[in-house]
């Protein structure tokens, strides 16, 4: 047997500490999780009181056009039905995305860090990565256009970013859809989409009449909380749809996450009540990181990246120990950092205490 040859330099993805795994490990009786930018509150309790319905007729195969859902969300964010593409998580569309658009002698650019799964899906498809760093958290978006030539056939905005949380301004936006060439896709990765509060914040979909070489990307991972039934969806024009529709498989999503997915729309008020918590714990843990001195990214999302005078690692592992999962920088391509998902007020209190005692008489 013989594998593409670049899948021997590829490692799979290595998901963080599991709660069950630290709990044994630390002997501790209480995890909390805040590494993976998930919602805290969890998910609508209309969702929830729904789940036995939604569990009737699983023998049978899902609707591989996700036609109720499609409707519903055409209605929702006002756009034709035909503008829609449904994913196992938004993560399966960037896989869509690659495997429809590139190969062998394309390139495609992205900013560096960010979302890995663009680099990871364009090399499995045999294209050139182009990776421009970021700047102070921010894409370079001049650096990012300079790239782009006759064989450039995706660009990836991922705004907020990924792992810095920091948001490309409309004007930026703007600049970068009229400049880039129409034989290039823009791709705008804005799975934190909801818990954004910036004035300056791209409207996209509004915006796709006018760019038809622009995608967005959403997703019910995050601030609607079902993560675990991974459902996520692209927006773009019909003729973009359309050309991406062979490379997703048929029934791509199930039965259950297509539902669930429906109902959480329908509860806006449990957007609207988390979020709004949310974004106030955000703000307590940034007037605690200026309190004590500690740097961060303006962050957009529901996770800061925050800037430490020790390895994420060491930073890592003492939260560990006291009950807290968080990510390292270091996996991350920011060293000296962590990232941390925005939790609920108590365990951000306790956080931020444990972070204290770590970093007390450490010089800043």
């Amino acid at each position: 047997m013989k594998a593409k040859d670049i899948l021997k330099q590829m490692t799979p993805y290595k998901p963080g500490k599991q709660i069950e795994e630290v709990k044994k490990e630390y002997g501790l009786n209480q995890i909390v999780k805040l590494a993976s930018n998930e919602n805290p509150f969890g998910f609508s309790s209309q969702v929830k009181d729904q789940l036995p319905k939604l569990i009737a007729e699983l023998e049978k195969y899902p609707d591989g056009y996700a036609a109720a859902l499609r409707t519903k969300m055409a209605d929702f964010i006002n756009v034709e039905e035909s503008q829609l593409i449904f994913g196992n998580g938004s993560d399966e569309i960037v896989q869509i995305i690659c495997r429809t658009f590139l190969e062998k002698g394309a390139n495609t650019i992205m900013a560096a860090p960010t979302f890995p799964q663009y680099k990871h899906n364009a090399l499995i498809e045999g294209a050139e990565v182009r990776e421009i760093p970021l700047e102070d958290g921010h894409h370079d978006l001049e650096a990012m256009l300079e790239q782009i030539d006759e064989n450039t056939r995706v660009l990836w905005l991922c705004t907020p970013n990924n792992p810095t949380g920091v948001h490309i301004p409309k004007n930026k936006v703007k600049n970068v859809l009229d400049r880039c060439p129409p034989h290039v896709l823009v791709v705008m990765d804005e799975a934190y989409y909801e818990y954004m509060e910036a004035d300056d914040t791209f409207q996209s979909i509004p915006a796709l009449d006018q760019y038809k070489n622009l995608l967005i990307l959403r997703t019910f991972s995050k601030a609607y909380g079902l993560a675990g039934l991974r459902i996520g969806y692209g927006v773009a024009s019909s003729e973009v749809i359309s050309t991406l529709e062979p490379s997703r498989e048929p029934f791509n999503t199930s039965t259950i996450a297509q539902a669930a997915a429906i109902l959480a729309l329908d509860d806006q008020t449990f957007i609207e009540e988390t979020t709004n918590e949310n974004i106030k714990n955000k703000h307590a843990l940034l007037s605690f990181l200026e309190e004590n001195e500690l740097g961060y990214y303006p962050s957009e999302a529901n996770f800061v990246l925050v800037h430490l005078p020790i390895s994420g690692d060491e930073m890592f592992e003492h939260l560990l120990s006291k009950g807290f999962i968080v990510r390292s920088g270091e996996a991350l391509g920011i060293p000296h950092s962590i990232r941390l998902t925005i939790g609920k007020k108590e365990d951000m209190e306790i956080i931020q205490s444990e972070i204290k005692e770590r970093l007390l008489g450490i010089p800043k």
